[in-house]
């Protein structure tokens, strides 16, 4: 039997035709795999603010569809779809880690305290969590504690949409929150659920 260059080239197609479905799979299916699995996140689900998380899923699938196709001597259009999938899964975690690694160095550091995760510059505090959105009714002052007596880090101008991670117990005071990170406390006096 003769293989031809014709036949070499309708091979590469479907190959690359089969790598561009499994990619497609592996972005669609990931999300519902976030539902099973929060600490993965899915191709789109990373909790930090980004492109890097979509845009590895689809280097990593690229990349892996490639190397599933040279592997898999004997059904490339299986290796392919499986090393798509498996590429674009690790893609996509560690575009996440970068996201959140980014996240991290815009606050000046994040540490942890009662479940909730804090900007360096910001005191932790009992908190109930709410992980709502929220609105300013007016210009309020963020602080670095949930008193008046907290360093005023700057303002949320009014008519502001924010993330809103908890509150304290008196209900006083709400913890904003930027992609999942305290940032500061607003009196909750000057705010109302989005």
């Amino acid at each position: 039997m003769t293989i031809t260059q014709t036949t070499i080239g309708k091979i590469k197609t479907i190959t690359l035709t089969l790598g561009a479905a499994a990619t497609a799979l592996a972005m669609t299916a990931a999300p519902a795999a976030h539902a099973m699995d929060e600490k993965l996140g899915g191709v789109v689900g990373c909790k930090a603010s980004g492109k890097k998380q979509e845009v590895g899923a689809v280097v990593g699938a690229l990349l892996g569809a490639a190397a599933g196709s040279n592997l898999a001597k004997n059904d490339q259009g299986t290796g392919t779809a499986i090393g798509a999938v498996v590429g674009a899964g690790a893609g996509s975690l560690i575009g996440c880690k970068m996201q959140k690694s980014d996240a991290a160095q815009e606050v000046g550091g994040i540490y942890k305290s009662g479940g909730f995760r804090y900007a360096q510059t910001v005191q932790a505090a009992p908190l109930v969590k709410i992980e709502k959105k929220m609105v300013t009714r007016s210009t309020v002052n963020l602080r670095a504690a949930a008193s008046t007596r907290g360093e005023r880090l700057g303002a949320v101008d009014s008519g502001t949409t924010f993330q809103a991670l908890g509150r304290t117990k008196d209900g006083k005071w709400i913890l904003v929150g930027q992609d999942g990170v305290g940032v500061g406390f607003v009196s909750s006096a000057y705010v109302y659920r989005a």
